[in-house]
């Protein structure tokens, strides 16, 4: 008869009790995280594919819609000046440089004396205003800005259009009651006067890099004369200013502004005289003789808002107090040496 099994192996054979069945876990909502990483599987990007941006659009899509705000920085920044090149308005732009004109750019009071003056200042910049800007009808009807009578202008095509003939008169001495160009300030007066600005503006575009176009060669070549002279009497006082303005212009997120004391229609015709058109967009030149410095001031800033840089270049105290009263620096030019200064700091990117 076989020995009895030990007991611990009589209960190593026994069945087990039967367990209950186990209920699968129950799944979890998935996460904002798990919905956009199973919704589409992220390749990772080959060395002759562009990563895409987040949200699955591109970089040339977010560009196309405008829509680049979660991108960060760098691509928002690279990607809005390919949208917008030019400053605009005051987008992307970082620095905004106001200029005075007189003393500051060109040496033009202090020059203006005896056969110089008869030669350079009336013969030419004022010749110039009143055959090609309308000098003579304006010079009663100053604005600040070329674009401030805009909202007066019916958008009419000027191609044929007979300014001499069209009945307006700009000075209240030789109006008279019931004259064809309208009342002076009413409807039909303000809309040819909007005209008048809008041919102004279209000729400093057309001519701005070849002012020598507007001329008659006998006025031409008395222009380039005198214009040599000037670099002559001043020691290239107006080359050393244009050094520091083309490198601004040269920049894509700065602009050049230009606040002067003399008339609107007279300074751009001594602009586009002493050759700063090309750097010195119609836009962006403002006639402070009607509500001071400041003012312009303060729609210069109201213009660009508050993301850029303000900085002034003047030789009086009107620009410094103007600066000052908005609390932008003032870069005062007084001699050649300042002139010199200012472009070394904007060679060396200090400005």
């Amino acid at each position: 008869r076989p020995p009895p099994l030990p007991p611990t192996t009589i209960a190593s054979r026994r069945p087990e009790p039967p367990q209950p069945p186990q209920q699968p876990p129950r799944p979890r909502p998935p996460t904002q995280a798990t919905r956009a990483a199973t919704s589409r599987p992220t390749m990772p990007a080959t060395p002759d594919e562009k990563p895409r941006m987040s949200g699955g659009k591109s970089s040339s899509a977010a560009v196309s819609t405008g829509k680049i705000g979660g991108t960060g920085a760098a691509g928002g920044v690279a990607a809005s000046r390919k949208a917008n090149p030019s400053p605009g308005l005051g987008f992307e732009l970082e620095r905004v440089f106001v200029w005075d004109l007189d003393e500051t750019i060109i040496l033009f009071h202090s020059l203006l004396g005896g056969t110089y003056a008869t030669r350079f200042g009336k013969s030419l910049i004022f010749r110039l205003a009143d055959a090609h800007l309308f000098f003579n009808d304006l010079e009663e009807c100053d604005q600040v800005h070329i674009d401030d009578v805009s909202s007066d202008d019916n958008g009419q095509d000027l191609a044929g259009y007979d300014f001499a003939n069209d009945g307006f008169v700009g000075g209240t001495a030789n109006m008279q009651p019931g004259m064809a160009g309208g009342m002076r300030g009413g409807v039909e007066w303000m809309r040819k006067l909007a005209y008048r600005y809008r041919r102004i503006k279209d000729v400093y575009n057309a001519y701005r890099n070849n002012v020598g176009g507007l001329l008659d060669p006998g006025k031409r070549e008395e222009w380039h004369q005198v214009r040599q002279e000037t670099e002559q009497f001043t020691d290239s006082w107006l080359t050393l200013a244009l050094k520091s303005l083309s490198i601004i212009a040269n920049r894509s997120a700065c602009v050049n502004v230009l606040v002067t004391n003399t008339q609107l229609v007279p300074a751009l015709g001594k602009i586009l005289v002493f050759g700063l058109a090309p750097v010195f967009s119609v836009e962006n030149v403002y006639s402070a003789t009607k509500i001071g410095k400041e003012s312009c001031f303060e729609r210069i800033a109201s213009r660009y808002g508050r993301k850029p840089t303000y900085v002034a270049i003047g030789d009086s105290h009107d620009e410094e107090a103007a600066a000052k009263s908005l609390n932008w620096p003032f870069w005062r030019v007084q001699n050649h040496n300042d002139l010199a200064a200012l472009s070394y700091a904007l060679d060396m990117g200090y400005l």
